[in-house]
Formats: C-alpha cells, sequence, structure tokens
C-alpha cells in the first residue's frame, strides 16, 4: 500500500481497535505508530514481515510496503495491538520456555484475533 493510504487507514483502525479492546496494563499510553517501507529492525524473526511491535518503546512499526490492501491493514493492526495488550515479561518467557514464533501462546492468540478484522473495518 502507498505510505498516505496506509498511513490514513491505520490512524482509523488504530482508533477502533483502542475502543474495541481498551488499553494495556502494561503501558501508560496507547500506542505509536511508525511508517516504514521496507524491514530495517533487528527485533523480528520475520525475513518479510508487515509489521511488528516494539515492547520497549510502545510502538507499532508497519512496513507498508507489505501490507496488499485495507483488510490486510485491519487484520496486522489488530495482531500487533494484542501484542501491546499482553505482558512483555510473558512474551520473553514463552520464547525463554521453547517456545518459537509459530507455537508462542501470544503469537496464537493475536492470529486468531485477527479474524475478527470486520470490527475493525466497519467505521
Amino acid at each position: 500500500m502507498h505510505l498516505r493510504t496506509t498511513r490514513r487507514l491505520a490512524e482509523k483502525y488504530l482508533g477502533k481497535c483502542i475502543e474495541v479492546y481498551g488499553h494495556s496494563k502494561f503501558h501508560e499510553c496507547t500506542p505509536y505508530l511508525e511508517f516504514q517501507p521496507y524491514v530495517y529492525s533487528v527485533y523480528t524473526e520475520d525475513d518479510n514481515p508487515e509489521a511488528e511491535y516494539i515492547f520497549d518503546y510502545n510502538t507499532i512499526v508497519l512496513y507498508y510496503k507489505n501490507i496488499e490492501d485495507e483488510k490486510h491493514l485491519a487484520q496486522t493492526i489488530i495482531h500487533e495491538y494484542q501484542h501491546y495488550l499482553q505482558s512483555p515479561s510473558w512474551m520473553t518467557r514463552y520464547y525463554n520456555m521453547g517456545h518459537s514464533y509459530s507455537d508462542h501462546p501470544y503469537e496464537i492468540a493475536a492470529f486468531k484475533e485477527e479474524q475478527n478484522y470486520a470490527n475493525i473495518l466497519t467505521i
């Protein structure tokens, strides 16, 4: 998607996530949005992700060139917003217990919640 479109829609979808899911008890404010065309992060394990949530900075980074359309963007925002709601210490703890991205309980929960993207698209 183009940056201008992604930015406009992402801000709307984030606002809807706040309405639907509420605020995290692990952060003082809602997450910030950052827009990057390509992946520059050292935090991600995926070679070509659409986004990532960085707990330390309370930031959802959207790699907008990897996002296909509005539905995909809504699913991506929901997924990363779930990470904002989740415990940072448990995120790490699950990895330390031997979970990988594909079987991490928080990732499974975030992917499952993506199915509710229609709640975010109805603005």
